[in-house]
């Protein structure tokens, strides 16, 4: 009789494992479809290329913009010149105009 018992409970003892084994490939199963499904719907993938994308591009326009902003220093340093050209000029034509005044009297 305790053979009979040993059996049917070993017998027990194996479904259960069996059934705990594909309950456990089936929870495995379903957490790789959820990894996979949160994967695709957050397109992470596509935004951290599209943000590489627009990171590489910042690194160029960043680069035309220094040489803008150098262009725009030599500017003003011509311009400045020429301004303190003018003003000597004004000065001379100033000048030039009360000599023709003294002349003139």
């Amino acid at each position: 009789m305790a053979s009979a018992s040993t059996t049917s409970a070993r017998s027990l003892f194996s479904d259960s494992k069996i059934r705990l084994a594909d309950r456990i490939q089936v929870n495995v199963n379903n957490i790789t479809a959820v990894t996979r499904q949160i994967t695709r719907g957050s397109k992470s993938q596509e935004i951290l290329m599209h943000s590489a994308r627009n990171f590489a591009a910042q690194e160029g326009l960043i680069e035309n913009s220094e040489n803008n902003l150098k262009k725009l220093q030599l500017l003003c340093t011509h311009l400045n010149v020429q301004q303190e050209a003018l003003q000597r000029r004004t000065m001379q034509f100033d000048q030039v105009k009360e000599q023709v005044q003294a002349m003139q009297r």
